[in-house]
């Protein structure tokens, strides 16, 4: 793909309802806040990425995609090597369910369709292959599975800044009283803010965030024991549990249906 643009804004206004991006980030690389003018899909390759809004932050591990809506303000931070590849899609044509940010599986086809969209030209011919290829694209977005990896964030000072130090220590042990003497608040304070504004409890929104960055670690190639012993659990079938009641697979068979799609 010598010579494309990696210039998100070439990729905003061009006559064409889907256009394709390719970008490879070292890790570490963040991608500060912004936004654009059309909806997008966000796939990693390879790599893990942390997409963060206003209202939350997602996961996207490998062979998993991030949707954002054209307008939201957003960061990625990027764990791992990250192959990234994005399709800008028209507003007006993007899927009508897909209505906030959201992590999706991402099935053979449909990643067979995005690698083959970054191949062709950004002006590539409407009523030919190319135009077929971002039809399937769309109608295949109508129908994909949501992955629940959303840490949502709330809006209030205090508990933002607990939020976003968990964020970057999922480990930490802390309790709600430990952090409430850090916050300036008590904790039966913190623990109602959490209710109200992230619909979750404080164990279970630091659960998600653990679940998060177990994917992440896993993803990465840490076995299951470490990842496990690191986030704190008292034995790797603890955490395994754990992370099967939250999506639906054991850590192995859910990693391998990302293995399966690169296939």
């Amino acid at each position: 793909m010598p010579g494309r643009s990696t210039n998100p804004e070439d990729y905003q206004h061009v006559p064409r309802p889907v256009a394709a991006m390719p970008k490879d980030f070292p890790s570490g690389h963040t991608i500060r806040p912004h936004r654009h003018a059309r909806a997008q899909l966000v796939y990693a390759v390879t790599g893990v990425m942390r997409v963060t809004t206003e209202k939350g932050a997602w996961i996207v591990p490998p062979q998993r995609a991030v949707w954002m809506p054209a307008g939201m303000q957003h960061e990625i931070r990027m764990s791992g090597r990250v192959a990234m590849r994005t399709l800008y899609i028209e507003p007006a044509v993007a899927p009508a369910s897909l209505d906030d940010c959201t992590v999706l599986e991402v099935a053979p086809l449909l990643r067979a369709l995005i690698l083959r969209a970054v191949e062709e030209p950004v002006d590539y011919d409407e009523r030919g292959s190319a135009g077929l290829v971002m039809a399937l694209i769309l109608e295949e977005l109508r129908r994909v599975t949501r992955v629940p990896l959303r840490i949502p964030l709330p809006a209030d000072a205090r508990l933002a800044a607990l939020c976003r130090a968990l964020l970057d220590d999922p480990a930490a042990t802390a309790t709600l009283d430990g952090w409430a003497e850090r916050v300036g608040a008590s904790a039966r304070t913190l623990a109602r803010l959490f209710q109200r504004e992230t619909g979750m409890g404080f164990t279970q929104w630091r659960q998600q965030v653990r679940l998060a960055e177990a994917v992440s670690r896993l993803a990465r190639g840490e076995p299951v024991a470490l990842v496990s012993e690191h986030l704190g659990y008292a034995s790797a079938s603890a955490f395994t549990a754990m992370f099967r009641r939250a999506l639906g697979a054991t850590p192995r068979h859910y990693l391998a249906r990302g293995i399966d799609a690169r296939a």
